[in-house]
């Protein structure tokens, strides 16, 4: 049963809508949307890695993953 918690509190952990919602408004994109955990998007050393879809400053839809780490800053990677 601990392990079952375990396994389910790592799950969870690592996507981070709000995180990820922040990093894009910050860098000026809007109509954010957030998929959930994107698997193979980011490196080893992120923590957290959240799909998205939103609009980029030019208006056009983009597509990719917010990737970011506990002690580091955000980074987008587009599909």
């Amino acid at each position: 049963m601990k392990k079952l918690i375990l396994v389910s509190l790592l799950l969870v952990g690592c996507s981070s809508s709000n995180d990820a919602t922040k990093a894009l408004k910050a860098n000026g994109f809007t109509d954010i949307q957030t998929h959930g955990r994107a698997f193979f998007a980011c490196s080893e050393d992120d923590s957290f890695a959240t799909k998205f879809s939103a609009k980029n400053k030019d208006g056009q839809k983009v597509t990719g993953a917010v990737c970011s780490g506990w002690l580091k800053g955000s980074t987008i990677r587009f599909d």
